[in-house]
């Protein structure tokens, strides 16, 4: 306490009431900026150390010392129930904190954790966290929302998307902070329009000690016997303590998981993962470096995603299945054909394909107070990605027509009717049988090849005018270098592949060239100034946040394939060969190089206004950016740059919050009402090949209400629900080139004067969001026992924007058990029971969705089924 008086003194701070009580420092390592505004009119308020360690709820560390000032007045004290707890902050936010994140199953993503927060929805496509899954907040996907560890930006820097399996182990979790609608004046983010998830990592201990974690789970879903879909994983770290006389802390930690596949009869995932932080103190006012770091190696093969049709059905027996083809096969020629070799399916199928990754990174933080009233704070980072994810390909011994070699996207009449790539290699020997061009085929591996390497740099400068008013100046610097290609590799002779990463030994034709299907280099490169205004006036009551952020944003983009149509199709021949290529074929493209920028004025603004002690009013509005996508501005490389149709405008929004809040130490509950308008709103298809194809909406309205009470009626008990209400209403009809029979029959499609063809999107709700979120959790605490159930109904969702396909509702509860070994002297020691989807609930999971109905490219994944896990904790 005497850290926390000394240094409000130092900066001037007046009218302070001695509290008696400890303070613990959390959020990024620094005890925070805790201005106690009690002054001596006023009734001293005995304050636990549970609410002085109130984390932070922002994103970088300077937003962190910025915001976090917190206001105790009249007693107010907001710790959050179930581990839930509603900041008053002028945006609408919401804290998810090691209570909650401990009481879910061991390896378990974050994601998955804050299903909890009002308005936020995500679907699991298993039940350990491992194989990624559908995440939006507020009907927004999560290309639309930054999500960030320590700060520091993860969203992918081609796509924006957010791969949820390769995410933090969550034993390492302090907090994990959810703005619902906007982002941070700081965010080094060209795309969240719809919020952000900041992922807080623990500062190290004080003391050494070891934490072990060993889990065992298994599917317990009716149908699901006689395969292997058990679930173990191992978790171990270390704690250092202080090992110098300058209080130099860290821990380090790893963790190993596998599963078989949850609805397969073949594949499995496995997870690696390493992680460490260093953390040095500096003096007496919070100031602090620290060094972490993480990687995560990810094997997973794909599984559980059947065509829409099928799901649609929502049959129950079709969950658990065989994959097609029989196991095991063998790729060996069929043949059968034209071709002296054809290839048959063996390694094609779905559940074979792998989606392996490498992603590491590397994040400082930091706090410098330069003088009693200047603060600087510098947070940086650099991140690798090594990923891929698709299937097979046929390679062929010869040319293509024309005699090209390279990869070719069309249907040749010699091959069955598939519309897939074809990977010609020339005079090549692809079978081992000794006779080259012979115009033999085999299957081999052929995903989409992803290398990002990245750097981002935050710093904020702050400034405290006086006691009431404080100022704050941030840059921030966002560099990608995303390379893309598709090289083809070899399988072996059960479909398996040699390397789950061809790009290490890819084929080459017979001029050397390595056959990409697509091949391209882009840079993405965003410069951001920002500044913020903190007032505070009428004696506290009223409090607000002025800001401006100025996103510079540039996306240098390399085609080094073919453009073969305006739908952005490529052709990639091999590089010698694009001269000969070009002159053949003179509607075609040739490589090219575009840079492309989008830069705009974003305001940031909230309030904050006390009504009494406990209860509050908040208001905030934010303007927001999302620029295109890599696949995006690719696709008009058909057309020459001056061409308006080779032109694709950023997405902008306009976001109102207004918020209702009580909180006392009881009782804390908030409503929100929210309000946004989308100009060109992009929505984005991704095929089950990984191929995605955006659309551009138009003008979206969405609006809502997030509502939030939780209740402490005994201290050994709490209470906590939520609701959510999202609607989106489409203005425009859509665009598209032609309507089907079908459609125009169902007046779902529609051909005006002019001969253009529109779907009925206007008045229609947006694909994948939920219109309800209903849930709760209740715990309780009986000495060393504790039990803890939740429940959530996700309401109903579209498949597509003409909404003719609806997947209904369903309720999800989970259940969780822990005893503590305190009593047998070991005091580190525990035993925990997790059930998800306690009554086996059938459901569709995840979904890309589509402008229109079902097609063939269109896939669902099914939910989780029931599952049951163990974990025994062990510490020393």
């Amino acid at each position: 306490m005497g850290l926390l008086l000394a240094a409000a003194a130092k900066r001037g701070r007046k009218n302070f009431v001695a509290l008696e009580t400890t303070l613990t420092c959390k959020a990024q390592g620094h005890c925070m900026k805790f201005t106690s505004l009690l002054s001596t009119a006023t009734s001293t308020i005995a304050v636990g150390a549970a609410f002085l360690a109130v984390p932070a709820v922002a994103q970088s560390t300077g937003s962190s010392d910025f915001e976090n000032t917190i206001v105790v007045t009249g007693g107010r004290i907001n710790e959050g129930v179930a581990g839930v707890r509603t900041p008053d902050s002028p945006k609408a936010k919401v804290e998810v904190s090691q209570e909650l994140i401990s009481a879910q199953r061991a390896g378990q993503s974050v994601n998955e954790i804050i299903n909890l927060v009002p308005g936020v929805s995500f679907t699991n496509n298993d039940p350990w966290g491992s194989s990624g899954g559908s995440f939006t907040i507020r009907g927004f996907g999560s290309d639309r929302i930054s999500q960030t560890l320590d700060g520091i930006p993860l969203n992918d820097s081609g796509n924006y998307a957010v791969y949820t399996n390769q995410q933090v182990d969550a034993e390492l979790i302090e907090t994990v902070n959810v703005n619902l609608g906007s982002t941070d004046v700081d965010s080094p983010t060209p795309a969240a329009v719809g919020g952000t998830v900041n992922i807080n990592t623990k500062v190290p201990d004080d003391k050494f000690g070891i934490i072990t974690s060993m889990s065992y789970g298994d599917i317990a879903a009716e149908g699901s016997g006689g395969e292997d879909r058990s679930f173990q994983r191992f978790f171990a770290k270390v704690e250092t303590g202080e090992f110098t006389s300058a209080g130099t802390k860290a821990w380090f930690s790893g963790s190993y998981s596998r599963n078989g596949a949850t609805f397969a009869n073949y594949g499995k995932v496995e997870k690696k993962q390493f992680n460490g932080k260093i953390y040095q103190p500096i003096g007496v006012d919070g100031d602090f470096i620290s060094l972490a770091g993480h990687y995560n190696v990810n094997r997973n093969n794909f599984g559980g995603s059947p065509l829409s049709a099928q799901a649609i059905r929502l049959d129950k027996d079709l969950r658990f299945y065989d994959v097609a083809g029989g196991i095991p096969c063998t790729t060996g020629p069929t043949g059968s054909g034209d071709f002296p070799d054809a290839p048959n399916s063996c390694g094609s199928q779905f559940e074979r394909r792998y989606n392996p990754s490498n992603t590491g990174n590397l994040r400082l933080n930091s706090l410098f107070h330069l003088s009693d009233k200047l603060t600087l704070s510098i947070d940086g980072a650099y991140q690798s990605v090594k990923a891929n994810g698709g299937g097979t390909s046929v390679a062929i011994e010869g040319y293509a027509p024309g005699g090209f070699t390279g990869v070719f996207f069309r249907t040749e009449p010699t091959l069955a009717a598939r519309g897939a790539a074809y990977y010609y290699y020339g005079n090549v020997d692809l079978n081992g049988d000794g006779v080259t061009g012979s115009g033999d085929a085999v299957r081999i591996l052929s995903p989409s090849q992803t290398n990002t390497r990245r750097w981002v740099a935050i710093a904020n400068l702050a400034y405290e005018i006086d006691d009431a008013n404080s100022l704050r100046l941030s840059y921030s610097f966002d560099r990608a270098r995303h390379r893309q290609t598709g090289p083809g590799g070899f399988l072996k002779a059960n479909g398996e592949p040699f390397d789950v990463f061809p790009i290490d030994d890819p084929i080459l034709d017979e001029y050397g060239n390595r056959i990409d299907k697509r091949d391209r280099l882009s840079y993405a490169t965003l410069h951001q100034i920002s500044g913020e205004y903190r007032g505070r006036f009428f004696d506290d009551q009223l409090t607000v946040l002025l800001g401006l952020r100025a996103p510079f944003f540039e996306r240098e983009l390399n085609q080094y394939c073919v453009t073969t149509s305006a739908s952005g199709n490529v052709n990639c021949v091999g590089s010698s060969l694009v001269g000969d290529y070009l002159e053949a074929n003179p509607s075609a493209v040739g490589p090219a190089s575009r840079t492309i920028k989008y830069d705009k004025v974003l305001p940031n603004l909230g309030a904050v206004f006390k009504l009494t002690p406990a209860l509050s009013i908040a208001a905030s509005y934010a303007k927001n950016i999302s620029a295109p996508s890599t696949d995006a501005l690719y696709g008009t490389f058909f057309y020459e740059a001056s061409d308006p149709l080779a032109r694709r405008v950023a997405e902008t929004s306009d976001s109102f919050d207004v918020s209702l809040r009580y909180a006392s130490p009881v009782l804390q509950a908030a409503i929100t009402g929210w309000y946004s308008k989308y100009k060109n709103r992009i929505v984005t298809a991704t095929d089950i090949d990984g191929n995605s194809t955006d659309t551009n909406l138009g003008v979206v309205k969405k609006y809502g209400v997030d509502a939030s009470v939780g209740v402490l009626p005994i201290p050994e008990l709490s209470l906590y629900a939520f609701a959510s209400y999202i609607n989106s209403d489409i203005q425009n009809d859509a665009f598209v080139g032609s309507c089907t029979a079908d459609f125009l029959a169902a007046d779902l499609c529609y051909v005006d004067a002019s001969g253009d063809s529109y779907l009925r999107t206007s008045g229609k709700r947006e694909r994948q969001a939920p219109d309800w979120l209903v849930g709760g959790r209740a715990e309780l605490n009986l000495g060393d026992f504790s039990a803890g159930a939740q429940a959530k109904y996700t309401g109903n969702r579209y498949l597509n924007d003409i909404n003719s396909v609806k997947f209904k509702g369903y309720t999800v509860v989970d259940l969780n058990l822990r005893y503590k070994l305190e009593s047998l002297g070991l005091d580190k020691t525990e035993v925990q029971l997790n059930v998800t989807n306690l009554f086996d609930k059938f459901y569709v999971g995840s979904f890309s969705g589509s402008l229109a109905s079902p097609g063939s490219g269109d896939f669902v994944n099914f939910g989780s089924p029931r599952a049951i896990s163990a974990t025994l904790v062990m510490g020393f």
